[in-house]
C-alpha cells in the first residue's frame, strides 16, 4: 500500500513538473505577461512620438508658416527690413571684492 501510495504521489509530481518548471510554465506565461505589457507601453510612446512627427510633417507641407517659425528659432534667420535683437545675459558671478588693493 505504501508502495503505491508512493507511485501515485511521483506520478503526480511528474504531472505536475512541466506546469511550474517546464517551457510553458505558470512562471514564464507571467514574464511573457509582463514584456507584452511592457511592450504595449512603449509603443503606445513610439505611436504618440509618431503622431506627433506626422503632424509637424503635415503642418511643414501645408504652411509658410510652420517653416517660417522653424527658420527663425532653429537658424536664427530673419526677414528682410528686420532687426534682431538679443539678450544675452551675464552667467559670471559678480565679484564681492570692493578694493582690490588691500
Amino acid at each position: 500500500m505504501k508502495l503505491l501510495s508512493f507511485l501515485l504521489l511521483a506520478a503526480i509530481a511528474a504531472m505536475q513538473y512541466p506546469l511550474w518548471l517546464g517551457k510553458a510554465s505558470w512562471l514564464r506565461v507571467w514574464q511573457v505577461d509582463q514584456e507584452v505589457i511592457a511592450a504595449r507601453a512603449e509603443n503606445l510612446q513610439l505611436q504618440n512620438r509618431n503622431n506627433m512627427l506626422e503632424a509637424e510633417v503635415n503642418d511643414l507641407k501645408q504652411g509658410l508658416e510652420a517653416i517660417e517659425e522653424r527658420a527663425r528659432s532653429d537658424l536664427g534667420m530673419i526677414k528682410e527690413g528686420e532687426i534682431l535683437f538679443q539678450i544675452v545675459r551675464n552667467t559670471q558671478p559678480k565679484s564681492t571684492q570692493s578694493n582690490p588693493a588691500q
